[in-house]
């Protein structure tokens, strides 16, 4: 099926599980492909095909894409009737229903990026810790962790311009911003350490650039124009599909438990931390509306408000000494914020200040459940709390 043609360069087509281009005139690809990656100027085609389900699913084709990449390009070319001497693919276990395509225009200018995107169990921060060692053409494992291939944000880029080789090169690294700022305004959790993701571990990408259209770009940088188009047809695209594709959205977002996923809660341990500061009658109505009270827009203000702190200090730009202040201090905003009795920040400051919470990652949540347990214990007491029961 036809999705569209752009510039009168290119066609976005897509069958069963790939999303394909056709080059209608000559371009510059650049490309993480396996097969015919690199920069190429003898392309006719760029395509995206998922391999396999998003999850517990291993098919010997799928590993074909890592282990011999030529022999997945040939399958795959042959199923859909594509010459596989002249394309480059990317691959993925997305649902290509699932694809975004984003346009941005100025002037001649015309950038469209085609994006597929899954972060459930592969999301990573630059940086962390590798789980495999490339040696002598095999990988080896670095340690005894699982190796997740599943969950990929996919780009297909193309532009009506002929650009320099350092432009094509620029514009991956523009591109990779605008999907790493996606991630961050989504909060993406890395699945390998306690940071925020900035794309996954498998991401690739193939850019696409007309050539024959007179002086080349050289710069597709934020600066630019191109540039701009390029952030923003990548960022709405990858927004996009990983709402359609993962059902991630900022307002589904607004989540204490979302904000603290990556620090090892879950609600379940969220729950019972908290009711442990609570009366029998207290822990019963808190789990009953606990749903109710983790997505309060106040209350997930100040949870975050609470994660900032942490990673400012985790990054130096706060002292950690200051760290028993700004504990009890944002606590007790946490706790007027599900309370409703912002008058009583100061009490709630003496009980968590008293209760020493260490920074840590554990402390962090120990904390964050406290905080939200003193709050509860006043939002429909008649009876003002000056000490922590449970802290007696």
């Amino acid at each position: 099926m036809l999705l569209g043609t752009y510039y009168q360069g290119v066609e976005i087509h897509r069958e069963d599980k790939v999303i394909y281009a056709r080059l209608l005139a000559p371009h510059r690809v650049l490309s993480t492909c396996g097969a015919a990656g690199g920069m190429r100027d003898d392309l006719d085609y760029l395509y995206n095909h998922q391999s396999c389900e998003p999850h517990g699913h291993e098919r010997p084709s799928h590993g074909w894409a890592w282990s011999d990449p030529e022999r997945y390009r040939r399958m795959t070319c042959q199923r859909y009737g594509l010459p596989d001497d002249r394309c480059a693919g990317l691959g993925t276990a997305a649902d290509m229903l699932h694809a975004s395509i984003k346009v941005e225009r100025f002037r001649d200018l015309e950038v469209v990026a085609v994006c597929t995107g899954g972060v459930e169990t592969n999301a990573g921060r630059a940086g962390d810790p590798a789980v495999v060692y490339e040696t002598g053409g095999t990988f080896e494992r670095t340690d005894g962790s699982r190796f997740v291939e599943n969950g990929t944000i996919n780009t297909l880029l193309f532009i009506n311009r002929e650009l320099t080789p350092g432009a094509m090169v620029r514009a991956v690294i523009t591109a990779t911003e605008a999907k790493s700022a996606c991630l961050q305004e989504l909060a993406v959790p890395s699945r390998y350490s306690d940071g925020l993701a900035t794309g996954t571990g498998t991401d690739q990408i193939g850019i696409a650039a007309l050539l024959n259209t007179g002086i080349p770009l050289t710069c597709s940088g934020k600066h630019c124009v191109l540039g701009e188009l390029i952030g923003k047809t990548v960022h709405d695209a990858v927004c996009e599909t990983l709402m359609l594709q993962n059902r991630l959205t900022p307002a589904g977002q607004c989540s204490a438990v979302v904000h603290l996923e990556r620090f090892g809660a879950t609600e379940r341990v969220l729950v019972e931390q908290i009711a442990s500061h609570l009366s029998d009658s207290d822990g019963a109505l808190l789990r009953q509306n606990f749903a109710e009270m983790e997505r309060n827009p106040l209350v997930v203000a100040a949870v975050a408000a609470l994660v900032h702190l942490r990673d400012k200090v985790v990054w130096g730009t706060l002292p950690p000494g200051c760290v028993p202040e700004l504990w009890a201090a944002y606590g007790a905003q946490l706790a007027a914020a599900v309370s409703g009795n912002v008058s009583r920040t100061g009490a709630y400051h003496r009980i968590l200040a008293a209760a020493m919470h260490p920074f840590t990652n554990d402390g962090l949540i120990t904390l964050t459940a406290h905080s939200l347990a003193v709050g509860f214990r006043e939002k429909w007491s008649d009876t003002l709390i000056e000490e922590d029961p449970h802290e007696r």
